[in-house]
């Protein structure tokens, strides 16, 4: 099971040594509600690119629920997801000890779902574009995304809002791009 205080420290070990960050296992996912959310029902454990698989994880999500949803439906579980991912990332990433952990994929779910549903209807192709454009925005974090992720790093409420805005910002800039293509 999971311990989220940290460990005792050594006393011999020098003082500016640095608590073990966690590696997520599904038992870490299993461990908190915070982990389950913020790991993507554990999509963010993937060993490549969880990044990816979590946009992989959020799309599938999207296609499923789409049906059921009204634009108010969407509006609500963004929102109240985004709320609710806040307080995840946030928890998750003192619990890892790291302040944004490529793990936590919650903030590409809950974006990645923005980015869809604004641009709904679209073909499997125009979803595809939208993926592609998100995870360029998401990984390159230059310009708005590289400021988001500078600017609110570190651990706290601060560090659980900035994990999501600099995904935020990806989708944005992908909102953007598709907004220019059409016109």
């Amino acid at each position: 099971m999971f311990d989220p205080t940290p460990p005792s420290r050594d006393p011999a070990a020098p003082a500016t040594e640095a608590p073990p960050t966690v590696r997520p296992t599904g038992a870490f996912v299993l461990a908190h509600p915070a982990h389950f959310i913020a790991l993507g029902a554990g999509s963010g454990l993937s060993r490549f690119a969880p990044g990816t698989a979590g946009t992989l994880w959020a799309w599938a999500a999207f296609v499923l629920l789409q049906p059921f949803l009204s634009d108010l439906g969407w509006a609500t579980l963004i929102g109240l997801g985004t709320l609710v991912g806040w307080w995840a990332c946030t928890v998750t990433a003192q619990h890892m000890r790291v302040a944004d952990s490529g793990h936590i994929v919650w903030d590409e779910v809950v974006a990645f779902w923005l980015v869809l549903w604004l641009v709904t209807p679209a073909s499997f192709w125009g979803q595809l574009v939208a993926f592609a454009l998100f995870r360029f925005f998401d990984a390159v974090k230059f310009g708005p995304m590289a400021w988001a992720d500078q600017t609110f790093k570190g651990f706290g409420p601060r560090g659980g809002f900035g994990i999501l805005l600099d995904d935020f910002a990806a989708a944005g800039c992908t909102l953007l791009v598709i907004a220019l293509w059409r016109y």
